[in-house]
């Protein structure tokens, strides 16, 4: 659930569609300015109109820009997609935990990391459900989906494996496999339950955490219960 140690994916997204098209990010800031100008506009477009629904002069006109700007930068409607898409991963994978009083309290830290990543994940649901669509009818665009999911997966699982290493979580759960089985369990609710049911954030938080500390064993806190908060 921590957020050290995380590679950066952006690059990574960015390459795994497109290619071998795949611009080079610009060498200087005015190019950066520019290529993130267009990812912004682009953002905007396709939240509005869909992926399906995009052309690409509503992204240079959204970004007042000419097509040759947008040619600069991006190959494709597909690349410029997937830069949004790695814009709003980077989002949720570093979504800035809150300050957490006792770091020691592994319960504590779960709370707030799914509280950080369900607020994130709020701010970016209309692109997640994009992605979920559009993953349908492009393979490129299910793997990157695929490899979003492992990201989160794989981080967690590495945290279940600390928590192990320190006596605090069950010893005899399989961490990657536990990790595929509660990170699955936030991303449904994620957009199930808060997104599209408009359940209370708090409501959400409280329970997921809840099932993260029975699910993993953690023990009991000062008071005696189960940390929640």
């Amino acid at each position: 659930m921590r957020e050290q140690d995380v590679p950066d994916i952006a690059d990574d997204v960015r390459r795994r569609v497109g290619a071998p098209e795949a611009k080079e990010l610009p060498s200087t800031a005015r190019g950066l300015r520019t290529r993130a100008a267009l990812v912004t506009a682009a953002r905007t477009v396709f939240e509005r109109d869909g992926f399906l629904g995009s052309r690409l002069s509503d992204i240079t006109a959204e970004a007042h820009c000419s097509a040759g700007t947008f040619y600069t930068y991006f190959s494709s409607k597909e690349e410029i997609f997937a830069a949004v898409l790695a814009a709003a991963e980077d989002d949720m994978l570093h979504p800035g935990m809150p300050h957490v009083a006792d770091e020691d309290d592994p319960a504590a830290v779960i709370e707030a990391s799914n509280r950080a990543y369900l607020v994130a994940y709020l701010r970016n649901a209309k692109l997640m459900a994009l992605m979920r669509q559009v993953a349908t009818i492009d393979t490129d665009f299910e793997a990157l989906r695929r490899h979003r999911s492992e990201k989160f997966v794989e981080r967690n699982a590495r945290h279940i494996a600390e928590l192990q290493g320190r006596g605090l979580a069950d010893r005899s759960l399989d961490p990657l496999l536990t990790s595929y089985a509660l990170s699955g369990m936030v991303s449904r609710m994620a957009m199930e339950v808060l997104v599209v049911g408009e359940r209370d954030l708090d409501d959400v938080v409280d329970t997921l955490t809840k099932l993260w500390v029975n699910g993993l064993k953690l023990p009991a806190g000062p008071d005696g219960r189960k940390k929640k908060r």
